[in-house]
């Protein structure tokens, strides 16, 4: 894989990490303020979840890596008589 298409995967995979990391630990605020939306956290913990993001992120990417490294991804490497 091309530098360009890790940094590619990595910034894709990313994105869908962290938004899936986004709802977790929410509470809602107990005393809103007039003016501010009552489903708002009341605290959103953003700097953790970009860490854990980042973390799982190296852990994905970095087996995918690893997965096209040793071929196990070549499909047509599984069927004998397919050329790779």
């Amino acid at each position: 894989m091309s530098l360009f298409g890790l940094i590619v995967v990595f910034v894709c995979v990313w994105w869908v990490v962290f938004f899936a990391a986004l709802p977790i630990g929410i509470r809602r605020q107990n005393q809103v303020a007039e003016g501010h939306d009552p489903g708002a956290p009341a605290e959103p913990m953003l700097l953790k979840k970009v860490m854990w993001t980042t973390a799982v992120t190296c852990v994905l990417v970095g087996g995918a890596v690893l997965l096209e490294a040793t071929d196990i991804t070549d499909i047509g490497a599984w069927f004998i008589g397919l050329p790779s």
